[in-house]
């Protein structure tokens, strides 16, 4: 329940203003900058910044020679306010949609195994019921897509939670972890091998992402057999490279099957015969604790659930 001080702070104290200067802010660390994006005069953005340090008595942020760096306070609302900005944009184009008598539009992040399967699935769903609803996709880490979240950019991810600190701003259904496979091009000279060790792949070229929960297992099964780590590696994240790294060379990457069905049942690429206990977090769907999602977003989370093969949940 939100008390008096909160209430005072939100009906009294803060305009519309005082978001949109804290999010340029965010953008600019420089009160001239900031201030000439928001639409402001200097002094106007500074008067600004000490109503707003006055109404909460913290400082929001610390005035350096070049410009100026946000406190943990003023880290949390400038986060808080672009959330702000962001529900009355969305606010404002559900009703121009409605208007218009488009269906709205709901903005989904994932990692890359839903994206390759489940999320098709759903939006197959959401299209065959509402076809007027437009849907954004976007892949990318779990870390940057749950910051986009509870900054109001994206309605629901598909992903993981990896700060603690954002746990108790979210709601995590989970759906399924990523078991690894070893691929290989077709024609590896290893495949068929069911007598590959550890000391074989120490000393094979691969291909790994930068860095991340698999590549740290991969190098520890390595550091535990007192082996060399490999040397000979591409660093790539970026799905429609593999298949082509794959095809001119013997190098190995560890993905998710899902990933590379197709080219696994046309027989370009293959599994090597080792079993290796590599595996990812459990993803599943996040959303904003205490959000009310739009009729759009609404109808996309019933699709991803029902693509999921789960069953009705109350939401919180």
């Amino acid at each position: 329940m939100r008390d008096s001080s909160s209430t005072r702070f939100i009906r009294f104290h803060l305009k519309t203003r005082h978001l949109v200067l804290l999010v340029e802010l965010g953008r600019h660390a420089s009160i001239v900058h900031a201030a000439e994006a928001a639409g402001l005069t200097q002094p106007g953005a500074s008067k600004l910044i000490g109503e707003l340090e006055h109404a909460l008595g913290v400082a929001l942020f610390e005035r350096l020679p070049r410009g100026v760096v946000p406190t943990w306070y003023g880290e949390v609302l400038i986060r808080r306010a672009g959330a702000a900005l962001a529900e009355m944009d969305a606010a404002h184009q559900e009703i121009m949609q409605g208007v218009a008598g488009v269906g709205g539009r709901v903005c989904v992040g994932s990692v890359l195994t839903p994206a390759a399967s489940l999320v098709p699935r759903a939006v197959k769903l959401l299209k065959e019921r509402s076809p007027r609803t437009q849907v954004a996709v976007s892949v990318d880490t779990s870390k940057a897509m749950v910051e986009q979240l509870r900054g109001g950019e994206l309605d629901i991810v598909i992903g993981r939670i990896v700060d603690p600190s954002s746990a108790a701003e979210l709601d995590f259904e989970p759906l399924a972890d990523e078991p690894q496979s070893l691929i290989v091009r077709a024609g590896h000279p290893w495949l068929g091998r069911s007598d590959l060790t550890l000391d074989d792949l120490a000393g094979a070229a691969w291909i790994l992402p930068a860095a991340g929960r698999v590549r740290e297992q991969l190098m520890a099964l390595f550091i535990a057999r007192g082996l060399e780590q490999p040397y000979d590696i591409v660093e790539t994240v970026s799905l429609p490279l593999v298949p082509p790294l794959l095809a001119g060379s013997d190098r190995i990457v560890p993905l998710s099957r899902a990933l590379v069905q197709p080219a696994l049942e046309a027989g370009t690429l293959a599994v090597l015969l080792f079993a290796i206990d590599l595996r990812t977090d459990v993803y599943g769907i996040v959303t904003r604790k205490r959000h009310h999602l739009s009729p759009a977003a609404e109808a996309m989370l019933a699709a991803l659930r029902e693509a999921a093969g789960l069953g009705p949940r109350q939401r919180t």
